[in-house]
């Protein structure tokens, strides 16, 4: 006998048609997404930085426990399950609220010890943005019925609790250490760095890139 097909669901989100604001949350649904392959694979492309890969792997790790959780625990999602063809897998903790909620615990302790490209004072609204989303993330899968209140509070305090810890762990434990992996082969071959001892990122590397064209400005006219 076949058995029965199952479908990918990473961006399947759904919705009741009409409903303005379930669509809007549905969206909402895929930020955690938009963020793993938008941001962080960018950041490695472009950046390379190593507090930004830790975090990333914070994130992986965070998902992988959730996921050992879910399993063990069992917890059946609402009834709401059977219109999104979620019935199948388990609903304790929210993975998409502890993804989220990690992210915004992670990020806002990044700016608040200077580790960001931006100063926090200067950008309040980064993490006004930041926990907007999470919070909207929460919201949103109880309103498209994926899960329980109960499941989405326990993947927030997961998120949060989780989300500090690795933060200690990369920037008490780690830290040390980032010096060693950028002067390692790996760190030499893909130009892997650590920029948390330049107060502020972007003015660093304007700063020097327009010395950089004065340098081959002036070269040329020598020449």
């Amino acid at each position: 006998m076949t058995p029965p097909l199952k479908a990918v669901t990473l961006t399947h989100v759904r919705y009741q048609k009409g409903d303005r604001l379930g669509h809007f949350l549905a969206w909402i649904s895929l930020v955690p997404v938009f963020i793993s392959l938008g941001g962080f694979v960018s950041h490695f492309l472009f950046r390379r930085e190593l507090q930004g890969m830790f975090f990333a792997l914070g994130l992986i790790l965070s998902q992988f426990i959730n996921e050992v959780i879910k399993t063990s625990v069992q917890q059946a999602r609402p009834a709401t399950c059977a219109l999104l063809e979620m019935c199948d897998s388990h609903g304790w903790p929210s993975s998409h609220c502890q993804y989220m909620f990690f992210f915004a615990t992670y990020l806002t302790l990044l700016s608040l010890k200077g580790l960001t490209f931006w100063h926090v004072r200067d950008n309040p609204f980064l993490h006004l943005l930041t926990w907007s989303l999470a919070l909207l993330t929460m919201y949103s899968r109880v309103y498209l019925g994926y899960h329980t209140v109960a499941q989405v509070l326990a993947g927030t305090v997961l998120g949060v609790f989780l989300g500090a810890v690795w933060f200690w762990v990369v920037n008490s434990v780690l830290h040390p250490y980032f010096p060693l992996i950028e002067e390692s082969a790996f760190g030499r071959r893909l130009y892997v760095k650590d920029t948390s001892h330049i107060s502020n990122v972007l003015k660093f590397e304007y700063d020097m890139a327009r010395a950089e064209r004065r340098n081959l400005t002036s070269n040329s006219k020598e020449d």
